[in-house]
């Protein structure tokens, strides 16, 4: 272990099982999530960066229903039928000593379908089309649905989910006046509007039990008019952890916000001090996000108490083995995220398999092999 950055890369303790170290990857969607033909594919790119090191990795977004896609036919869990296809994932990641959650994503308004629900008829900004109204009885079955693939998640062998309250999908448009204009129990008031997401987790941890992450993607800066005040979001991370989670995440701005948050004009580390505000109001660990390529910066946000574990996405897309490098003084010979976006999240907007600019192997691993 590198003396340099002792923070990084100590184990963290959850209870009924440890994790190597403070790094999270990220839920960053691949393309390879949406064909049950690339799971093989999708278990060697997960496996590259388990071997490589990573604490806990977060799959890219699993929806729990067909109207919770994000687009036609894109990644779903939600029969029994599905649940074999991710465990040659679950089980490529174990082999190499690491630990895997399965992301939960109701895509909501965000969805590229007309089957797409909402709890209101607001369409959003970036998608073509218009939600419809989920009814009450429509609530209790998205709940039950994020229940579901919780419990089919744990059968196929992942140790734990995280739930997608962030980035402006579902659970985000219950929480936000913006986009829910409801006048039932799930809308209105603070506690109506915070009901969707802290029954979800409640009814999840009595589903799977006390030794099964749950990871929460909190949405700590909306970023966005009508979006959550600083009280509103405390107030609902105290109700998350009442609820049974094991972490929070952070997540920063929704994607129709107009704030850069992840291009290379973004500081590092910049919405590090997001972290560190909530810290001082839950006792679960928390994971703070964005612009975190380099282990030096990540060692001096742990190191300064500003969070418990640093999520990076691209930078583990750029370089599969950046723990590993870092754990062996190897810093050097990292190669480095630069924030471009250009072969990953650019290829995922048009349907395309992601990749990288600076590693083309990326998402790749099992049609380009290094030979001696």
């Amino acid at each position: 272990m590198s003396e340099a950055f002792p923070h990084l890369l100590a184990p963290l303790d959850l209870g009924w099982t440890q994790l190597r170290n403070r790094v999270l990857m990220g839920s960053m969607h691949t393309g390879l999530e949406d064909r049950a033909s690339d799971y093989d594919k999708l278990a060697a790119y997960f496996a590259e960066r388990a071997a490589g090191g990573v604490g806990l990795i977060v799959t890219g977004g699993i929806a729990p229903s067909v109207r919770g896609w994000l687009a036609p036919f894109a990644s779903k869990l939600s029969w029994p039928w599905e649940v074999k296809r991710h465990k040659k994932v679950t089980s490529a990641v174990h082999a190499e000593g690491g630990h895997i959650c399965m992301q939960i994503l109701h895509a909501g308004r965000y969805g590229y379908h007309p089957l797409s629900v909402a709890p209101s008829a607001i369409k959003s900004p970036i998608t073509p089309f218009k939600p419809g109204v989920l009814s009450a009885a429509g609530v209790e079955r998205t709940i039950n649905d994020f229940v579901r693939t919780a419990a089919y998640a744990q059968e196929a062998g992942y140790d734990g989910v995280e739930v997608m309250g962030s980035e402006g999908y579902l659970i985000n448009q219950f929480l936000a006046e913006r986009t829910n204009r409801r006048t039932d129990d799930w809308g209105g008031s603070v506690a109506n509007r915070q009901r969707f997401p802290i029954e979800i987790v409640r009814r999840m941890r009595a589903k799977v039990g006390k030794e099964f992450a749950i990871v929460y993607r909190l949405s700590m800066l909306d970023l966005v008019e009508g979006g959550q005040s600083w009280e509103e979001i405390v107030q609902l991370a105290k109700g998350i952890e009442a609820a049974g989670a094991t972490l929070i995440n952070t997540g920063i701005g929704w994607h129709e916000a107009r704030i850069p948050t992840i291009v290379t004009s973004v500081p590092r580390a910049a919405f590090a001090f997001v972290t560190a505000k909530m810290k001082a109001e839950v006792s679960i660990p928390l994971v703070t996000t964005n612009r975190i390529n380099m282990p030096a910066v990540a060692e001096q946000i742990l190191a300064s108490g500003q969070a418990d574990m640093v999520s990076m996405a691209r930078p583990l897309l750029a370089d599969s083995h950046w723990v590993r490098k870092a754990s062996e003084g190897r810093v050097d010979e990292i190669n480095t995220c630069i924030a471009c976006n250009q072969a990953c999240l650019d290829h995922v907007f048009v349907n395309r398999r992601a990749s990288c600019l600076v590693n083309p192997r990326a998402c790749h691993e099992t049609e380009l092999t290094i030979k001696p």
